[in-house]
């Protein structure tokens, strides 16, 4: 791995670059990281800096009443492929949000120059090849403790549903190893990433209750 450690600002230049280029490729940066680490943090940080041409797609709406990590052909196949095509806008409704008669849809506009996936798993070696940057999220294990237990007295989470999601997830990394595919590796505590989630960043409280193992 050749992961440019703590280089948010060289990471903010890559897609800057990008956007300053004539070239008609959509930019596909994964955020990937351990729960807690503040990868929803760097994809808003990220989009922030140009929002008109910046689309960020959460994982955790592919998961919805589906599967936690069961998802990924669904990105393939849905997002990362017409994107890669130039086929915009893209406009998709999962399957759990179809069977739970959610409203909405994961919208990408034409406008789009780079799409951010931000997720636990959201740079999974699956979908690897479909992004141009990988990026993974480090936080402490003290930092995403804390971080869960705001979580859990926001009532966004329950214990039992945390337990059951880290031992899931623990298992999940130990398989893919995505750290080791990173270009980027974000510290997660960075001080600019402290913004309150806000607006279509922040899952209705108990959001994540409706992740589930298997379709």
């Amino acid at each position: 791995m050749n992961a440019m450690i703590g280089s948010l600002d060289r990471l903010v230049e890559r897609i800057d670059e990008h956007l300053a280029s004539t070239s008609r490729h959509i930019l596909v940066v994964g955020v990937d990281g351990s729960s807690a680490s503040g990868k929803t943090s760097v994809a808003r940080y990220l989009r922030s800096a140009h929002p008109e041409v910046t689309a960020v797609v959460h994982t955790d709406d592919l998961a919805w009443h589906h599967s936690f990590f069961g998802w990924h052909e669904l990105l393939r196949t849905e997002i990362l492929v017409p994107v890669a095509k130039g086929a915009l806008p893209v406009e998709y409704r999962p399957p759990g949000w179809v069977r739970q008669q959610r409203c909405g849809a994961i919208r990408i506009g034409d406008s789009t120059r780079c799409l951010i996936v931000e997720g636990v798993g959201a740079a999974h070696r699956s979908v690897a090849e479909w992004l141009d940057v990988n990026v993974w999220v480090q936080a402490s294990a003290d930092v995403r403790a804390y971080r869960q237990e705001q979580r859990l007295r926001a009532g966004i989470d329950s214990l039992d549903f945390m337990d059951d999601w880290n031992a899931h997830e623990r298992l999940f990394h130990q398989r893919d190893l995505p750290w080791t595919r990173a270009d980027f590796m974000i510290d997660g505590n960075d001080a600019r990433l402290r913004e309150p989630a806000t607006g279509p960043d922040r899952m209705d409280a108990g959001g994540r209750e409706r992740l589930v193992h298997s379709s």
